[in-house]
């Protein structure tokens, strides 16, 4: 998969979207950059990014992906993906429902993932390096570059998703302690039960990432 590196985006996530929409890009291909200054994070939230911390995006045609994945839990496939590559550098590392990357009660990262057509954009930002606003961050010294390309070649091994299910259900049960936001409302997970396609029964309702 072709790389392209710039200094600054605002959004690595956002430019690619631009980008497959006007037609200037063609998927797959990942973009990574040194700072951002207005990533996308959950609920829209902005991810401002400083130097030495990773900020990438890729693109997949869906139909390059396992038949066997639920695209409303697409985030939880690339997210865990990316896990297993951060453990072989600290141990701490695991992934909350559904899309964020913690060490130990902290948030490091996360993924948000947009559908463009048949077209998945995925936006990882992770904190690699001690923050002026003292950001947990990953205990490791790996550069981003490097990061992004081991993550891709595991991605393009497309593991099947009952593997990755199976493997996040271990995961999840950390997940038990902490909350989400559900249609605007902070939810417990603390009753969740965590179904097969990734969605939760939680509530009396079923509800999906959609990250």
């Amino acid at each position: 998969m072709e790389i392209l590196s710039f200094s600054h985006l605002s959004s690595t996530q956002l430019y690619l979207i631009e980008k497959i929409k006007d037609g200037s890009l063609k998927s797959p291909i990942a973009v990574i950059c040194q700072t951002q200054s207005a990533g996308v994070g959950s609920r829209d939230n902005l991810w401002i990014g400083e130097e030495g911390n990773f900020f990438a995006s890729i693109t997949l045609d869906v139909s390059a992906l396992p038949n066997d994945l639920p695209l409303e839990s697409a985030s939880i496939y690339f997210s865990y993906i990316m896990k297993e590559i951060l453990l072989q550098y600290d141990n701490d590392i695991w992934l909350k429902w559904p899309n964020d990357f913690y060490k130990n009660d902290n948030k490091v990262g996360g993924t948000i993932t947009k559908k463009i057509n048949d077209v998945l954009v995925c936006g990882i930002g992770i904190n690699l390096n001690p923050s002026k606003k003292s950001f947990t961050h990953v205990q490791s010294d790996i550069s981003p570059q490097i990061l992004l390309e081991k993550y891709l070649v595991a991605l393009e091994k497309f593991p099947k998703w009952k593997h990755i299910f199976s493997d996040f259900e271990v995961d999840f049960e950390l997940s038990k302690k902490f909350s989400v936001h559900i249609e605007n409302n902070r939810m417990s997970l603390a009753q969740a039960q965590l179904c097969e396609d990734g969605s939760l029964q939680l509530a009396g309702k079923k509800v999906y990432s959609l990250r």
